[in-house]
């Protein structure tokens, strides 16, 4: 009788066990004890920070902001925490990435003039430490899910190499969100999946934004939420090609132009994927120790379904169209929520600022060009960014009408150079097309619509605007307030004492994917690519120099290129 109590007692709790749901935050300890026991004092646990960057998402296309699209998730997790509504990337990929991982301008990484291509021996330089390196340092697990867009041409320019523990994405910057494959130019195709250094030849078919949202929600299933997680999501939505699963594309049918109508429903798929992390955070037990910041890369591509109205210019543009960003934190550890906040703030600002909320250091002696912002943006502090550098290009084209005696002696106006100070912004150079392009409503678009609003003069070379009184910049103060042209060229004049040479060496035809089996990863080896670096930082510091074209199609892939940058955007 004893015998048979002690068996129905042991298979109760034997049952009681297997069927306990441990996934429920209520029911998780919520610290040493057992569930529900309050722990003992202990030091607080630095937050879990899970930073979430889209591609190519417009200033225009998030609900609050008014959009046509839906994004209820992205609208909700912004009004209960900060929206930054003074917020700034760069106007293209690359960039924005090295920037946020380095916490330096472009100038100090090399990397000044437009992105890394696949077949270029080029990547974020390998001495620059990293932000995943840095919280790895405080004791973090660090995992990445997306897009890397930051070199690959050797393994130690690999996401794993550089300060992740884990990998699961794409390394290049445009591949299809089915198939995985990407081509860089005619012929010139790979596959691109990558879980680690390995080549995910069997996820191939999952769409992307769900592939990543789900192996975000693995990780947070699989890690001990007692120890501090950095979880960087790079979706590769809403870049083209334009595609979506169909169910995504119903909602929209109504819309008249198709290019809206599948970015629309590509924006909506990412919003429920960061519902699902989201969800995932809660139901795990990280919720009420993280961070959630969310951020685009540049502004939205007009002519593939973005919209970044009523700001001027594109993506690859320096006006606001291009690198004002979408930007919010949510966090239970804020301290002011539900409020928009108009401190000044750069992706810069998030390697020192993160860095600091991981109880780590980042030092003057670090050389970074960021600041922490966290009590600007929890607290409503003063931000205590008061300029931005968004950059100086001497490889870009130079503008046909500036010099420097157009500088007053100070600087060369012909080249393209972009700086914010205080409220005022200047451009010099060619700054991008600067177009006010309004939403794509109509089936026709551009058609007839895209010259309601063009650049008045395209015989100049410098621009100024008061961006807090005119953030649309649609009157250029340069004529009436030389005096503020004056300061703002010294100080690019002062960055650009600190500029390293230009980082984009000729493309390598050893990167072809044909000699790596068929998928696109590292080919240089570092004897190779120590000799190789050299040489290219030396010939190609500040001007073009002469590419050697080695194939047939060469002329031909310059003209599309040519004519891509005239008509899509100023660099991609």
């Amino acid at each position: 009788m004893h015998a048979l109590t002690g068996f129905s007692l042991v298979s109760l709790l034997s049952f009681g066990y297997l069927s306990w749901d441990w996934a429920k935050p209520s029911l998780v300890a919520d610290g040493p004890g057992e569930a529900g026991e309050q722990p003992s004092a202990a030091p607080p646990q630095p937050p879990h920070i899970i930073f979430i960057l889209t591609d190519d998402q417009g200033y225009h296309d998030v609900g609050y902001h008014g959009s046509d699209i839906e994004t209820p998730t992205l609208d909700r997790l912004a009004a209960e925490g900060v929206k930054l509504e003074n917020y700034y990337i760069q106007p293209i990929c690359t960039p924005s990435r090295s920037q946020l991982l380095t916490g330096r301008y472009q100038i100090h990484t090399g990397l000044q003039h437009s992105i890394i291509r696949p077949r270029q021996p080029n990547c974020l330089p390998l001495d620059q430490v990293t932000l995943p390196q840095k919280l790895q340092e405080a004791g973090y697990s660090t995992h990445m899910v997306g897009k890397w867009h930051l070199g690959f041409y050797r393994k130690e320019c690999l996401p794993t190499r550089r300060g992740f523990d884990t990998f699961l994405g794409s390394l290049t910057g445009n591949v299809d969100y089915y198939t995985y494959d990407n081509c860089d130019g005619p012929g010139v195709c790979g596959f691109d999946l990558h879980e680690g250094e390995s080549v995910a030849w069997g996820l191939s078919g999952q769409y992307s934004t769900m592939l990543y949202a789900q192996r975000a929600s693995h990780i947070l299933a699989s890690h001990n939420p007692r120890r501090p997680l950095f979880l960087y999501v790079a979706f590769q939505a809403v870049h083209t090609p334009l595609q979506s699963p169909r169910e995504y594309l119903y909602r929209y049918r109504s819309m008249g132009n198709v290019a809206r109508r599948k970015y629309a429903a590509m924006v909506t798929c990412m919003d429920e994927a960061v519902r699902n992390i989201t969800w995932a955070l809660k139901r795990y037990g990280f919720y009420n120790n993280s961070v959630i910041i969310f951020s685009s890369d540049n502004g939205g591509q007009t002519f593939s379904g973005g919209s970044n109205w009523p700001l001027r210019g594109r993506k690859g543009t320096y006006w606001e169209g291009g690198v004002r960003g979408l930007g919010f934190v949510h966090s239970p550890l804020l301290k002011r929520k539900r409020r928009t906040s108009r401190a000044l703030v750069h992706i810069t600002d998030w390697y020192p600022t993160l860095v600091g909320l991981a109880g780590g250091t980042a030092s003057a002696a670090d050389g970074l060009d960021g600041y922490d912002v966290w009590p600007a943006i929890s607290e409503g502090r003063a931000s205590p960014r008061t300029e931005i550098l968004h950059n100086i290009d001497p490889l870009y084209n130079h503008a046909r009408h500036g010099s420097l005696e157009g500088g007053f002696g100070i600087w060369n106006t012909a080249v393209q150079a972009a700086i914010r100070v205080g409220e005022w912004k200047l451009l010099t150079g060619d700054p991008g097309y600067g177009d006010w392009i309004p939403p794509q409503t109509l089936a026709a678009f551009p058609d007839s619509w895209w010259n309601l609003e063009r650049m008045a003069s395209v015989r100049q070379a410098v621009w100024l605007f008061n961006i807090s009184a005119d953030p649309y910049e649609r009157e250029d103060l340069a004529g009436q307030r030389p005096d503020v042209v004056r300061t703002l060229l010294a100080r690019l004049a002062d960055y650009n004492r600190t500029a390293i040479p230009v980082r984009y060496p000729a493309e390598n035809p050893r990167a072809h994917p044909d000699f790596n089996g068929g998928a696109w990863g590292p080919w240089a080896s570092d004897e190779e690519e120590e000799g190789e670096e050299e040489e290219e930082g030396r010939s190609r510091s500040f001007s073009r120099g002469r590419r050697k074209k080695k194939c047939k199609i060469c002329k031909l892939r310059s003209f599309f290129r040519k004519l891509n940058t005239r008509l899509m955007s100023h660099q991609i």
